[in-house]
């Protein structure tokens, strides 16, 4: 048995040395001897190979393999013919997915999701703000679903309008559209399908006024900020209004009309927006002027100009908080904590002014990033509802009720002294005189 065995090997090993891969017979016959199936240690082509008998039948395995470096397929493994009929599905749920994928990721870069989640943050403050002691969690769910097809309705639209000039910019070459990983029909589609669904749902879930202001603000944006940033550097400021309406949306959305009271939060966002993006203007300024933008900065080479006009805006914010306890939004620690808020940024502000550097610029862009969130849940940690509110306008017509009481009640005194006073400076009159006559008339005083 050893022998035979040794034989064997022999033969085998003979057989192996001597195979040449360009005979097509030698191939059959070398596994029908080995009898055997290696698995591969590497990846595999797709290739599917029948089976390796002269006529195979239906019901022999097959078997995926590989070519090796001196032309021999080795196989990998051993599949069934019936789990093939799947293999179509397979492929086709997969590039189903992989679509999806793609168009979902290009879908988010046109939106801008981030900032668009940031404007629909605004508006679901000014919402609550709005609310008063109840809320509508409805229609909070409802505000802020509209007001982010409306904020990627307008972003979609700014990068088709604007695509030659993204092409131009470092920081937003590898957009959807510049990188033509989408059509610009493809994203217009997209961007009015999305506006048009997301005004609809404002006017049917919540009221006309909100869905005017998302509408006025889709317009604002995509057809007046955008071409007006290639014209004059006032599409700073047109952009702080455009930034300073979301809010006023949430407002109408959850009480149906705009008061005063509305104001404190779109003020914030005006004021705050100026020195956000004096800031970064002045750190893209290249950018800026490769991709054709007219930006305030553009036109300082030093700086100073820049640095005073976000020093100034910041100042602005200053005295919100106190408006917002004024008006009986908020408490007065509110007022405390926006007042040693807004210093900070002001401070960042004073510092990019006395030194313009890069450095000092990015340090008043991160300190604006962290006012507004901050500025905000402020805002909503200490509002008062109105019951509250009630209570205080209460408790404020009480003590003027009493201020008021309380001067009438001195001003009587004071008339009674005057009359008194009065009385002992005229003359001494003989009532008893009267007593017995009462018949007399009663003495009349000249100087009465």
């Amino acid at each position: 048995m050893w022998r035979n065995c040794r034989s064997f090997s022999s033969k085998l090993r003979l057989s192996s040395s001597s195979f040449d891969p360009s005979t097509t017979t030698s191939v059959p016959t070398f596994y029908r001897h080995v009898g055997v199936v290696r698995r591969a240690l590497y990846p595999y082509s797709s290739s599917l190979y029948s089976s390796l008998s002269s006529s195979p039948s239906s019901s022999d395995p097959i078997r995926l393999g590989y070519s090796n470096s001196h032309g021999v397929r080795v196989f990998s493994s051993v599949a069934d013919p019936s789990s093939l009929a799947s293999a179509p599905a397979v492929s086709r749920v997969r590039e189903v997915v992989d679509l999806a994928r793609h168009y979902g990721s290009c879908y988010w870069e046109l939106s801008k999701a981030r900032l668009s989640m940031l404007v629909v943050a605004t508006s679901g403050t000014g919402f609550v703000l709005g609310s008063g002691s109840t809320m509508d969690l409805a229609g909070l769910c409802w505000t802020c679903a509209g007001t982010m097809m409306v904020a990627a309705s307008a972003n979609s639209l700014n990068q088709v309008f604007e695509i030659k000039n993204d092409a131009k910019m470092k920081r937003t070459r590898r957009r959807p559209l510049p990188s033509g990983r989408i059509t610009v029909p493809h994203a217009f589609t997209w961007a009015t399908s999305v506006g048009l669904a997301g005004t609809a749902m404002l006017a049917a879930k919540t009221n006309i006024l909100a869905a005017g202001l998302a509408a006025s603000n889709l317009i604002l944006y995509a057809f007046v900020y955008t071409p007006l940033k290639q014209i004059h550097p006032v599409n700073t400021w047109v952009g702080a209004i455009v930034g300073a309406i979301p809010p006023l949306l949430g407002w109408a959305a959850a009480s149906g009309q705009i008061s005063l009271n509305a104001m404190i939060l779109p003020a914030a966002l005006y004021f705050w927006q100026i020195p956000h993006f004096m800031a970064l203007a002045y750190l893209c300024r290249d950018d800026y002027a490769a991709g054709g933008y007219k930006m305030f900065s553009l036109a300082d080479a030093s700086g100073q100009r820049t640095a005073a006009v976000a020093l100034r805006n910041c100042v602005y914010l200053v005295p919100l908080g106190f408006l917002a306890y004024d008006w009986g939004i908020t408490s007065g620690w509110f007022c405390l904590e926006s007042s040693i808020l807004t210093l900070a940024i002001s401070a960042t502000a004073f510092s990019f002014y006395r030194h313009c550097t890069m450095q000092k610029a990015r340090r008043m862009f991160h300190a604006s990033l962290l006012y507004l969130p901050v500025f905000m849940s402020g805002l909503l940690f200490h509002r008062l509802s109105d019951n509250e509110q009630t209570m205080e306008e209460d408790s404020s017509e009480r003590m003027l009720d009493g201020l008021v009481q309380e001067d009438r009640y001195t001003a009587q005194e004071n008339k009674t002294e005057q009359r008194q006073s009065v009385a002992q400076s005229r003359p001494p009159v003989a009532y008893a005189s009267i007593a017995p006559f009462p018949f007399l008339p009663v003495p009349v005083y000249a100087d009465s």
